[in-house]
């Protein structure tokens, strides 16, 4: 159980506090994804130049692939060293909110950026927007130790990092703000919000600064579908919640593949994508690394719809046998392209099959992606914010709605979970942590009564506080009562409550309410 001192907080200087909080966080997350896109970007660029000049070379072909397995085994070395650095590093980011793991900042923070960096140079189809969430939320815990911050504070720089990670990542810091409030923090929470808008405008600043003012995805809609069209956005939304939760059943499927293949030691499995790339680097090149050269043919409309679907297959089989593998990266970016070219199939048919013209296949692109999103990762707003800022304009607001809802039930109604959901419930079991069974750390939380407080003169008992806790103390003045149900409230009394972890930031902010006071 965490411990802190019993002591009457300034809201001033709380609120005061929390902004620079979220500056420093952002600023710090904001520079370690710099980097990390950076290095990403060069090592892709080094791929496609490796592939061009050992192309039709046998000899040279033959060097490469040898390259690939050396690079194969790094990577796998780094994991072994470092476990936590796999996979996408989003659901290790829900573990440790959720009080499961304790992650090595600075392990995990070295394994995945030269892990991420040789599985790009390697080809493999992963994507930087997940592990840079793990990036930014490992240097706000490292700057939570180094400054010395307590449990809680260092909760709220983990999900300020982890918001920072993402607008960085994406130029787009409203979809890292909520990113991190939906997926991360689970809850809403004032503080934590106010952290989270600062650090994400920090780190967007930063980035922009280096990689321009435009985001990632920059898609410009000329014409907003017509209402008599919107059934076709509820086949649309269908199709994706159908696709979404075939999607998840792969990804986890190619898991447990790679589970069970006994004459290969686990250190060694990465060697697999790396060779498999250096055969699709000849063949089918667009869907190596991230995939930015399948979006930059789609969004040219320079595709003929077979090419389309066998990019989309390709593209598909190919990110479950890297992510599978454990490599560090992630799956945020390449869903996205595989939702960019579902749109863009489903935008082909749709256009010539009514009177839309070619130009509305654009929509269906940028509404699939939210679409798809949402039915694997099981965030809508997120999906909507994004795919907003991408746009620049709320135009389309009421078709992305549409879409992202059809998704999202149909999902649920196949019994689909959540892709971070599934991928944390797998690094829990084989820890041997069962998250039904397991006790949720405590934390003593203290909160003063101020003059407006509606719990002033009443009995505790009387008073609807919030679940989850349970006051044990009140210090008044040098004196410690013993919390009893008919203890009357005073003006300037400190509650100690005891509360699940889990749940701290949604009962600090009902105690605010209640207590009339800010505190942490």
């Amino acid at each position: 159980m965490n411990e802190r001192p019993y002591k009457k907080n300034n809201p001033h200087r709380f609120s005061i506090s929390i902004v620079f909080g979220g500056i420093g966080v952002g600023i710090v997350s904001g520079c370690v994804t710099v980097i990390y896109r950076l290095l990403l970007n060069h090592a892709e660029t080094l791929l496609f130049s490796i592939i061009n000049y050992t192309k039709g070379h046998a000899f040279r072909i033959a060097i490469w692939l040898l390259i690939l397995a050396i690079l194969g085994v790094i990577v796998g070395k780094l994991i072994a060293w470092e476990g936590m650095s796999s996979g996408s590093g989003i659901p290790q980011v829900q573990g440790e909110m959720q009080g499961y793991l304790n992650q090595n900042w600075w392990k995990v923070l070295t394994s995945k950026i030269i892990g991420g960096t040789l599985c790009i140079l390697g080809g493999l189809s992963l994507g930087r927007e997940g592990p840079s969430v793990q990036l930014g939320a490992m240097a706000g815990k490292g700057l939570a130790k180094v400054t010395k911050q307590s449990t809680t504070k260092e909760r709220i720089m983990i999900t300020c990092g982890a918001g920072s990670g993402l607008a960085a990542a994406f130029n787009a810091p409203l979809a890292g703000v909520i990113f991190s409030l939906e997926e991360i923090q689970k809850n809403f929470n004032a503080s934590i919000l106010i952290c989270a808008i600062t650090g994400a405008a920090s780190a967007d600043f930063i980035s922009k600064n280096v990689f321009g003012l435009s985001p990632v995805f920059h898609f410009q809609l000329e014409h907003v579908l017509t209402l008599k069209y919107y059934w076709t956005l509820i086949l649309l939304g269908i199709v994706l919640g159908c696709c979404g939760a075939l999607y998840n059943y792969i990804m986890l499927k190619g898991q447990d593949i790679y589970g069970k293949i006994p004459w290969i030691k686990k250190d060694y499995i990465i060697v697999i994508p790396f060779l498999i790339s250096g055969i699709l680097a000849y063949q089918l090149p667009s869907i190596l690394a991230g995939g930015h050269a399948m979006i930059e043919l789609i969004t040219n409309h320079r595709l003929m719809m077979t090419t389309m679907i066998i990019f989309l297959i390709g593209k598909f089989i190919f990110s479950a046998i890297c992510f599978g593998s454990g490599a560090p990266g992630g799956i945020f970016f390449p869903l996205l392209i595989l939702g960019a070219y579902l749109g863009a199939i489903f935008g082909t048919i749709a256009t010539s099959a009514t009177a839309l013209t070619p130009d509305y296949i654009t929509n269906f692109i940028v509404l699939a992606m939210a679409g798809f999103f949402t039915a694997i990762v099981r965030a809508p707003i997120t999906g909507i914010i994004l795919i907003a800022e991408m746009t620049g304009t709320f135009e389309h607001f009421l078709s992305l709605v549409v879409v992202v809802v059809v998704s999202y039930v149909i999902a649920h109604l196949l019994g689909s979970e959540p892709i971070y959901e599934s991928l944390l419930g797998r690094i829990l079991a084989k820890k041997g942590v069962r998250q039904d069974n397991y006790t949720q750390e405590k934390v003593l939380a203290s909160f003063c009564v101020g003059g407006n407080s509606i719990a002033l003169n009443q009995k505790i008992k009387d008073v609807l506080w919030p679940d989850h806790c349970l006051i044990v103390t009140i210090h008044r003045g040098k004196t410690e009562i013993i919390a009893k149900g008919s203890t009357i409230v005073h003006h300037g009394d400190i509650l100690v409550a005891l509360v699940d972890e889990e749940y701290l930031g949604m009962v600090t902010e009902s105690f605010q309410l209640i207590c009339g006071e800010i505190q942490i």
